[in-house]
């Protein structure tokens, strides 16, 4: 079975075209160490009736942010750990000062976490 990495988190309206692009560069190196499958989501419908959470409550989304969701398909857990070790690599050796690498969005209102998948069609 795939396995998954997922992520939740918010985006400044301001800031979409500048994390667009680096999302756009990130999914070209990640696919080129090996993932399967990388996708960058800008949410659209997240009120949903009957629904407890959503997602603006738990991003504590403000007026100005957008939430996205993003994932990364990859063919096992063990391919995840050496594709991602790669792209650390990669990502280190490109960005040697940590100044150059500067995220369009707030890494303390990010949620990850590695899924194993458990259907798949």
């Amino acid at each position: 079975m795939t396995y998954v990495d997922g992520f939740v988190f918010v985006v400044s309206k301001k800031k979409i075209k500048e994390y667009t692009k680096m999302a756009s560069e990130g999914g070209k190196i990640w696919k080129k160490f090996g993932a399967l499958q990388y996708f960058e989501c800008r949410g659209d419908h997240l009120n949903p009736q009957h629904i407890t959470l959503t997602f603006p409550k738990l991003t504590k989304l403000k007026s100005d942010e957008t939430v996205w969701f993003s994932f990364i398909i990859f063919k096992s857990k063990k391919h995840r750990d050496s594709v991602n070790k790669k792209v650390m690599s990669y990502m280190e050796k490109k960005y040697k000062d940590a100044k150059d690498m500067s995220m369009p969005f707030d890494m303390n209102r990010m949620a990850y976490g590695g899924f194993k998948v458990i259907v798949e069609k």
